[in-house]
């Protein structure tokens, strides 16, 4: 690895490799390069701002190329039988190899809450009821009831391991589709740790990252509610949470960027693998074709079934 002189310049950095003395632009959201005349690689090492902070950590590729394509060949194979068929047949084509910007978000969470929990218990009743000669019986059966009362108290727990994508190019969505990361592989970050690899700034500012990380952390805390309620059901949960001791620090994610070029007149579709763990995430274009065929085929089935229930009456 070399270190390199940079200069930023609007959209793009100019820097010097140190080993051949070439001047080189890249973009300025981009935090490696390699230099193309004497293959040299460089970490550009910039002053840490608001919205570009240095990263804290760094999580290692585990999966190399050839298993990453692999592993998109077969998801793109596996996919619904509603998905297009020229997508399915479609060959993947590697965009790029990226330690991928994300904030990891833990804070401590206290939430007020109310709800109705339901208690089950069986009574047996008497009824009334015809036999098969005509008859009126009385016979009892078991039925299951529900009692239901109020219940408020605190609930009180840590949030940690919440990642949110600090990439403009990559939405929240995207990322969670190949989450999780084995967050006890996080490293201390190193500038040689993503020597020789494409590694990305963040584009997102901070503060949105943080709304994000926020919004997540009580969708957590509403399911641990859920989770948490006593009885047999519950409705009405009603909470408010106070998080406390927030902490946010930007890491860099290895993961593989797939393009899947399937129609002339479409967007590529953009498959995500996960560096560490192999896990493939990607939108999959629904054919309106095969759709319609099985609504149509699905209607005409109801339709012989009742044709076939009237004409045995």
């Amino acid at each position: 690895m070399t270190d390199a002189a940079s200069e930023e310049v609007a959209d793009q950095v100019e820097i010097s490799c140190q080993a051949c003395g070439s001047t080189l632009l890249l973009d300025s959201n981009l935090r490696t390069t390699v230099c193309p005349y004497c293959a040299s690689p460089s970490v550009i090492e910039r002053p840490p701002s608001a919205n570009r902070p240095a990263p804290s950590f760094v999580v290692g590729f585990v999966v190399d190329h050839d298993r990453a394509a692999e592993a998109v060949r077969s998801w793109i194979s596996s996919t619904s039988i509603f998905a297009r068929s020229d997508f399915k047949q479609a060959a993947p084509e590697l965009t790029r190899g990226v330690y991928l910007p994300a904030y990891l978000y833990g804070a401590v969470a206290d939430s007020n809450y109310s709800a109705r929990i339901g208690e089950n218990y069986t009574e047996t009743e008497t009824y009334t009821t015809t036999d098969s000669k005509g008859n009126t019986v009385t016979r009892t059966r078991t039925v299951t009831k529900t009692e239901y009362r109020s219940l408020s108290g605190d609930h009180s727990t840590y949030i940690v391991d919440v990642v949110v994508t600090a990439s403009a190019g990559v939405t929240n969505e995207a990322l969670e589709a190949i989450e999780p990361f084995d967050l006890r592989a996080l490293r201390r970050y190193e500038p040689s740790f993503i020597s020789g690899w494409l590694a990305e700034d963040p584009s997102r500012s901070k503060d949105d990252c943080f709304q994000l990380s926020h919004d997540e952390s009580v969708a957590k805390v509403e399911q641990m509610l859920h989770d948490f309620m006593p009885g047999d059901s519950h409705s009405g949960l009603q909470f408010e949470t106070r998080l406390s001791q927030e902490v946010i620090d930007l890491v860099l994610l290895p993961v593989w960027s797939f393009a899947v070029r399937y129609a002339e007149d479409r967007p590529p579709v953009q498959i995500l693998v996960n560096g560490q763990t192999g896990r493939v995430g990607g939108k999959v274009p629904i054919s309106a074709i095969k759709v319609t065929i099985a609504v149509l085929i699905g209607v005409a089935i109801v339709g012989g079934f009742a044709l076939a229930i009237a004409s045995s009456h």
